[in-house]
């Protein structure tokens, strides 16, 4: 990456900021041995870069870029070119901007999408449909729906809603609420938050001025040109039901259906910023319901933040391409406790632009990124390759990171990554560039689609993984407060007590959030040998929609650290 120096003061913060970045290599407490999983190319090229994911309950992926990017690497049938006066790039355009990616077969299809859906949000709603909202220029308010449809794979495609958002949603976030209803938070210039109804949507219109002024959202922008570092917000929707809502370094608890602010969280410690264009990443820890033998009473619920940038390192990278070091720092909140404090931890690399992913044992990977430098056209340098694994509950904050074998493809700005039904990480994307540049140094656009298999992927855990035979479900749904059971076949038992079931929400993964990703361990009443090598399991579905929002999740049955192949159920 070439280093543009202007000027003697930027000659030697440019030296000091090599200088800090060396110096933390050199004496990093980590061990930087990685060890754990494998990388697999899927694919070579897709066609288009993966800047949004969301996987659905049929096992395919709608993945999706812009649509004013030019023409892209794969083809639409001539019936469905896409003609748009009002593109930027093509106003017809016969080259798709999404495409299908079925996990099974390892294989995709082009989608027309058919307004720009540049940094847009989504979520799904009750039936597994895909709400996507917003985006730029003639989709800043536009709404969208994708529909599995497994029984005609080659039919469903992309939907325009012919009623609109209230606001522009440019890099806003989206978060699925105890009754159905998907809120819709923030965006370039949008302090307001809004409600989509996917009941109530598909026949009737937006009312124009059901949207809510937050004003949190105003406070939190910075002034610099371009550096807002509020954009795409982290939301969490807690157990108590209220949201917690996160940009730049605040927080507070929003009880979204008053409009009114419940409590403001402590700042969180240092420096860094941790919205776009600093673009750290934050999770929902695995919120625990084992032994929670009392159903009204709420689980507790830790926030964790990751990476990030420190102040004016956008301004620098943007205008003189110095690219400052970015944030090393994690922090975590125990949001339930009655006064809260953030916890720092270090981890072993500099990260901005990290995607996390929680995974059905209850730990997180730290996956993609830099370690220089911030979001935006060419404004970040040396790709973090190694993944790294966090384990939330040890207590030893050093060796709660652990490094992982690297990837050979950087994925810089415009990457992402989610958790499949198989236990992988399918990881794409990554396009610093205004348009695709393939010829670009280091960083060209990257089409390619990749997928890591965590360490308990490997053969030497064949023995050990259970295989799920049968679920004993009313109508497939595990209904709240009420048993099912999993039956599954095991061929090594080393311990009941080391089996566990756990519910994943697939998330809608752009710009280093995960929006609507949740992991809910639950109790476990029972476990019963019914037949050689073959187990039953009884798991109490979430206790409310506030613990867990209606809609399908993934369910694994993992044993002594070592998660099943998952089916879907429908929680309601």
């Amino acid at each position: 990456m070439a280093f543009k120096i202007k000027n003697a003061s930027s000659m030697l913060l440019f030296f000091f900021f090599l200088f800090t970045l060396f110096s933390n290599i050199a004496c990093s407490p980590f061990n930087t041995e990685p060890s754990g999983g494998q990388w697999v190319q899927l694919q070579r090229s897709i066609g288009i870069s993966a800047m949004h994911m969301q996987l659905m309950r049929d096992n395919k992926v709608v993945i999706f870029d812009r649509t004013d990017f030019g023409p892209s690497n794969i083809s639409l049938p001539f019936s469905r070119c896409r003609f748009n006066p009002h593109d930027m790039a093509l106003k017809l355009d016969c080259t798709a901007h999404s495409v299908l990616y079925d996990l099974s077969l390892n294989t995709l299809r082009p989608l027309t999408i058919l307004t720009d859906a540049w940094c847009s949000s989504g979520a799904l709603s009750l039936d597994g449909t895909l709400f996507q909202t917003g985006g730029f220029n003639d989709g800043h308010n536009k709404l969208r729906t994708f529909s599995p449809c497994p029984q005609h794979p080659e039919t469903c495609d992309w939907q325009e809603l012919p009623w609109n958002l209230t606001s522009s949603r440019w890099y806003a976030s989206n978060q699925i609420l105890p009754d159905g209803r998907i809120i819709v938070v923030g965006g370039r210039n949008s302090f307001t938050y809004e409600f989509v109804d996917p009941n109530r949507i598909i026949s009737e219109p937006q009312n124009p001025n059901s949207f809510f002024f937050l004003r949190f959202l105003k406070l939190t922008r910075d002034s610099n040109p371009g550096e807002e570092n509020n954009l795409y917000p982290f939301l969490h929707l807690l157990p108590d039901g209220n949201l917690f809502v996160f940009a730049n370094r605040r927080s507070i608890l929003l009880d979204y259906t008053r409009n009114h602010i419940l409590r403001h969280f402590p700042v969180m410690p240092g420096l860094e910023k941790r919205n776009y264009p600093s673009t750290g990443s934050s999770v929902m820890l695995p919120v625990n319901l084992t032994g929670l033998d009392d159903p009204a009473r709420l689980p507790e619920v830790e926030i964790m933040i990751c990476g990030g940038a420190f102040p004016g390192a956008f301004t620098l990278a943007n205008t003189d391409k110095i690219f400052v070091e970015a944030s090393s720092t994690c922090g975590r909140i125990r949001v339930t406790d009655p006064e809260p404090e953030w916890i720092m931890e270090t981890m072993p690399f500099p990260r901005v632009m990290a995607d996390m992913v929680l995974l059905p044992t209850g730990n997180v990977i730290i996956i993609n990124g830099a370690a220089n430098g911030t979001a935006g056209w060419e404004n970040a340098a040396n790709p973090v390759h190694y993944p790294v694994l966090y384990k939330p509950d040890l207590h030893e904050p050093l060796s709660r990171f652990e490094i992982l074998a690297p990837a050979k493809t950087a994925r810089m700005y415009h990457s992402s990554a989610i958790l499949v039904p198989d236990g992988r990480i399918l990881v794409g994307g990554s396009n610093p560039h205004r348009g695709y540049d393939f010829q670009a140094y280091p960083y060209p656009t990257e089409l390619s689609l990749d997928a890591y298999h965590p360490d308990y992927l490997g053969p030497e855990f064949e023995s050990l993984r259970p295989s799920v035979i049968a679920v004993e479900a009313a109508k497939n749904t595990a209904s709240y407060g009420a048993n099912f059971s999993v039956t599954f076949s095991l061929r090594v038992l080393r311990s009941v007590d080391g089996i566990s079931v756990a519910l994943v929400a697939p998330s809608f993964t752009t710009h280093s959030f995960a929006m609507n990703q949740r992991v809910l361990l639950l109790h476990v009443s029972a476990v019963e040998k019914v037949a050689p090598f073959e187990y039953k399991v009884t798991a109490r579905g979430p206790p409310s929609p506030t613990v867990a929002p209606p809609g399908y999740y993934m369910v694994f049955v993992v044993h002594a650290g070592v998660p099943s192949v998952a089916i879907w159920i429908q929680v309601k």
